[in-house]
């Protein structure tokens, strides 16, 4: 897992306290990176930088920073303590992501609002604070995206995820063309359980059971389960390979194969 390409990149990682986020910056610090790891609950990012002390040895350069992305003023603290802590920023990821499993017809304006705040305003709030850094370093922003926004139709009860996803893909697009100095690129994923323990995806918690069980008949009529899943471990190498190479990488995606 080791690898000179990111040794000393200083990169913050959004969304890293569990789930995909957690496995891609586990996966930095291994790769000699210097890795710092957001989240809203600072008690699991303790966890994260515990792991990658104990994957990477003695030399893993990780610290934890507390940070909701949907709050403007926490974000621009946490990036300042970031970037103050490792002296400047090469790399931001964002893999914060929220998914409520609800009906079109059932979604309330509450339900919208809270998928875009993550999705979609979260990422612009902590680009627009990286940003400065970023550009000064002529480094890169990598957000996760999703096949249901781009590759494939969106699975029923989850058209508020394929939505925000597919507004965060043209965001994307967007500060790449008004900050052509910083390497925008979003990386399109497959289904990806994560890895074990903490990094397993969280991604369905929270769902109703009944709501999932009605769906799951819908979702294998339509032929959108595959039962094939991401290996996280590609997922990471992927992004690691993103961010140490010198080439623009607008779109990766990334699937199974079958």
């Amino acid at each position: 897992m080791t690898g000179s390409g990111l040794a000393g990149r200083r990169v913050l990682v959004f969304g890293a306290s569990s789930g995909l986020g957690r496995s891609i910056a586990l996966d930095l610090v291994g790769r000699s990176a210097r890795v710092a790891m957001a989240a809203r609950r600072v008690d699991r990012l303790a966890g994260s930088v515990a792991a990658a002390v104990v994957a990477a040895g003695d030399g893993a350069d990780c610290f934890a920073v507390g940070c909701d992305v949907t709050n403007a003023a926490q974000v621009r603290a946490a990036v300042e303590e970031v970037v103050e802590h490792l002296g400047g920023l090469d790399a931001l990821v964002y893999a914060s992501a929220i998914g409520r499993l609800v009906r079109l017809a059932d979604a309330s304006a509450d339900d919208w609002a809270y998928s875009f705040a993550t999705n979609v305003t979260g990422a612009a709030l902590v680009t627009a604070a990286c940003l400065p850094h970023l550009e000064s370093a002529r480094g890169h922003a990598l957000f996760l995206s999703s096949v249901s926004a781009s590759q494939t139709a969106p699975w029923p009860g989850l058209g508020l995820y394929a939505t925000s996803k597919a507004a965060l893909d043209k965001l994307v697009e967007a500060w790449a063309i008004e900050h052509p100095t910083v390497a925008f690129t979003r990386v399109v994923s497959g289904d990806c359980a994560g890895g074990p323990g903490d990094s397993t995806t969280q991604f369905a918690d929270g769902w109703d059971p009944a709501l999932a069980t009605e769906l799951f008949g819908e979702w294998a009529e339509r032929g959108l389960l595959s039962g094939a899943l991401v290996d996280v471990e590609d997922l990471a190498a992927t992004v690691a390979s993103v961010l140490s190479s010198g080439a623009q990488m607008p779109s990766v995606v990334v699937t199974p194969r079958p």
